[in-house]
């Protein structure tokens, strides 16, 4: 039976030789030997008791404590091991320790620590044993300017991911700051984006004191609000912190409405942020051209038939003739047009240069057909090179709010003077060490059955354009869709370039089939097992791959046979329109990086009207993947697992109208340690069995969700570590706005935009 989690608390001892990271340390060789019957080894508490698999100490930073070895031998006698040749190996420099078992803290973060004793010819290992470093006064510098803020209100939540509501009449939230430095904050309460309600006149903030900030009146007017303040910091430079709140009436919110995003009497979306104003993105920039905007009909400028054998070569040709035409005033050079039939492709496509679209005579029966042939993995079309944008590194600037939430257009720099309305600009949220270990990813427990690898920092890069500047404070065109916060790494902002990425590009009306050996059968599924299935891996993989392209689009397309996808857009892709299209029968293993029919890597991506079967993961988002990426009215059927963010914190993602299984959770050790695959992500209106978790400084959002509620893999008895629910409302009932995407994209652009995405 498994031991329950125990929990040691360090008295103080003298500090003891460090261990660097991954290092061990050997007793001395004249210590005496082990026993020979010597049957395993174990870590036990101060009062004697072992330590069970997975059992944390908790410390903080600068603690010591002297470790206790024991073990059994065969006979079932428990033996002291204090005196015997032993070695300690820690997983990180988080702590450390020295050759006589003395372990010191030394920095915040979570390490894996074993021992090892050798018995004989046997090399025994105790259990994972966990130590959890934590350090209260580590947010106390200067830079992070108040190390502890408090949001209080009668009635309303304060807690990230949970709308923060009151009503009209009630007095206003008041705010707690314990200041980190000397200076001033002053301060105004805003609504509606720019109405001033009240101004907080400019106070002084000392070094350790704390200050409460009290605004007079009560909310009258309904809406959404924003306590913005200034901070003056004695020789530096401004920075900036903002609280929000929203001022309804419950009984103005429909009951067919949910909390978070209902609509007004003039039915207008309002959206109920969360206290530091995270929110449902608005997801209407995903798509072609920014979204609403409906795909071309590009004129033919070379037609091809299908041919004796190998097409590739005629094919490809025509595409590069095609690609020595201008570009006319749309961006276009022109279509090439396969004619019905069945074309043999043994190589690959290569769309290189914009203005091109691949299009064939329809994909139903009859129509046109590339059947990849042969045993090569390979993709059957790719369009774009692989080279990522070229960021200026000389442009650099630092974000100068404290927090920018999730969903915001605006943010303030410390200097904007060198960038224009128009720029492309990077914004690049940082993820440091400390939030690595916030969001317990420095802390995933090993497989059952193995290792795992526990993450590293990491950037988010958002790629977006300037729409407007306003002093130092700067408006783009998509939300970003992870919070930006300075305790965690903070900001800033890059201008870019991207020549090499082609624009105006397509693949339409075609079918697509591989060869494949019907005689290899499997029944691998994950871990577990399925019937009888076509498992030949020796063929073509993918049909459409994007690479460094934007503003493209796959319609009308037919897939079968494929061991990977469909369509797959790269991390340099963005802009791209996946529509109208159908995948089934896939063919390969069911396991590990297979049978991903729509696989998105890049951001402001949107897959509408889809239809799979026999995918392993039908509707997918890889890792660290920005978003927002948008799936719409799509079913996924047959299915060997779940549609979902992957792995490695992927962020923004829309699963709108949907029917299958989706999971946005913590993955924990799946993979080589997947952990938290989505933040920041909203199922709305979905149909199917749902997993949907909160993850540590960030939320995700099931709203309307018809279908079976599934827990997570974790908690459970291996990993019994509470992980929170996502914020879940009306299930078992759709909401009355049909689709998010839909109603934003309208409100936007305007009911043509609508029109203009409808299936032609």
């Amino acid at each position: 039976m498994r031991l329950p989690i125990l929990f040691l608390f360090a008295e103080l001892l003298p500090i003891g030789k460090k261990l660097a990271l991954g290092a061990e340390v050997n007793e001395s060789a004249t210590k005496q030997a082990a026993p020979r019957h010597l049957k395993r080894i174990y870590f036990a508490d101060s009062e004697g008791l072992e330590y069970g698999l997975n059992s944390e100490i908790k410390l903080h930073k600068g603690d010591f404590i002297s470790l206790s070895l024991k073990g059994r031998l065969e006979s079932g006698e428990e033996v002291d091991l204090g005196g015997m040749t032993k070695t300690f190996l820690a997983a990180t420099a988080d702590i450390s320790v020295d050759s006589s078992g003395v372990l010191s803290a030394n920095q915040v973060g979570a390490s894996l620590l074993y021992a090892e004793v050798r018995a004989g010819d046997a090399s025994l290992k105790t259990n994972d044993l966990w130590v959890s470093v934590s350090d209260p006064s580590e947010f106390e510098a200067e830079e992070y300017v108040f190390s502890n803020v408090s949001v209080a209100h009668p009635t309303m939540e304060a807690k990230i991911g949970r709308p923060a509501l009151i009503e009209p009449g009630d007095f206003y939230p008041e705010v707690t700051l314990h200041s980190n430095m000397n200076g001033r904050v002053s301060g105004e309460l805003i609504t509606h984006g720019s109405t001033i309600v009240e101004r907080i006149p400019s106070a002084s903030l000392i070094k350790g004191d704390t200050i409460k900030l009290s605004l007079p009146g009560r909310a009258s007017e309904q809406g959404e609000y924003e306590l913005r303040l200034t901070i003056e910091r004695a020789g530096a430079g401004l920075v900036y912190d903002s609280y929000y709140f929203t001022v309804w009436k419950q009984e103005d919110i429909s009951k067919d409405d949910c909390q978070i995003a209902f609509l007004d009497k003039k039915n207008k979306m309002i959206y109920a942020s969360d206290y530091k104003g995270n929110r449902l993105l608005d997801f209407s920039n995903a798509g072609y051209m920014g979204g609403g905007v409906p795909l071309p009909d590009v004129p033919v400028q070379a037609v091809v038939e299908p041919g004796e054998g190998d097409d590739t070569a005629s094919i490809q040709a025509a595409i590069d003739r095609v690609e020595q035409l201008p570009v006319n005033e749309r961006g276009f050079r022109g279509a090439v047009l396969l004619k019905r039939g069945k074309f043999e492709v043994s190589g690959t496509l290569y769309i290189r240069a914009g203005g091109i679209v691949l299009r064939g005579e329809g994909d139903g029966e009859g129509g046109t057909v590339i059947h990849g042939t042969g045993v090569m993995k390979r993709n059957l079309v790719e369009i774009g090179g692989t080279n990522a944008p070229v960021i200026d590194t000389a442009s650099r600037v630092a974000v100068a709010d404290l927090y920018v939430p999730s969903g915001a257009r605006s943010f303030r720099v410390t200097d904007a003077s060198t960038f224009r309305a128009g720029d492309q600009i990077i914004i690049r949220r940082m993820g440091n060490d400390r939030w690595i270990h916030e969001i317990g990813m420095d802390h995933i427990y090993n497989r059952p059955s193995g290792g795992v690898t526990q993450w590293s920092p990491f950037d988010l890069d958002f790629d977006r354009i300037i729409t407007a500047i306003h002093g130092n404070e700067i408006t783009v065109d998509a939300p970003i869709s992870n919070a930006i916060e300075r305790r965690w790494g903070g900001g800033e902002i890059f201008k870019y370039t991207d020549a090499d990425r082609i624009e105006q590009v397509g693949v339409e009306h075609i079918r697509v089939d591989s060869d494949f050996d019907p005689r290899i059968i499997d029944t691998v599924m994950d871990n577990d097992t399925a019937e009888p299935y076509y498992a030949d891996e020796n063929h073509a993989e993918r049909f459409v791959v994007f690479g460094s392209a934007k503003n493209g689009w796959v319609r009308n397309v037919t897939g079968s046979h494929l061991s990977y996808s469909l369509v797959q857009v790269g991390r340099h892709a963005k802009w791209i329109t996946v529509q109208d299209s159908s995948m089934y029968d896939m063919v390969s293993i069911v396991t590990g990086g297979r049978r991903y029919a729509i696989h998105f890597m890049g951001q402001l991506s949107l897959a509408q009207r889809i239809y799979t079967e026999t995918a392993r993961h039908a509707l997918i988002v890889d890792s660290y993947v920005t978003g927002p990426n948008v799936f719409l009215d799509s079913v996924s059927a047959k299915e060997y697992n779940t549609s979902e963010p992957h792995h490695r914190w992927s962020v923004g993602g829309l699963f709108d109208s949907v029917s299958g299984l989706i999971s946005i959770r913590d993955r924990v050790w799946l993979g080589s340690g997947h952990g938290w695959a989505g933040a920041n992500y909203v199922t709305w209106n979905t149909e199917g069995e749902l997993t949907s978790q909160q993850p540590p400084t960030a939320q995700n959002y099931a709203i309307g969700h018809v279908g079976p509620k599934i827990p997570g893999i974790v908690p459970s008895a291996y990993d019994p570590r509470p992980r929170a629910e996502a914020y879940w409302e009306h299930e078992g009932k759709h909401v009355r706005i049909e689709s998010l995407y839909k109603q934003q994209l309208e409100e936007r652009l305007g009911k043509q935009a609508l029109k203009n995405i409808q299936k032609r």
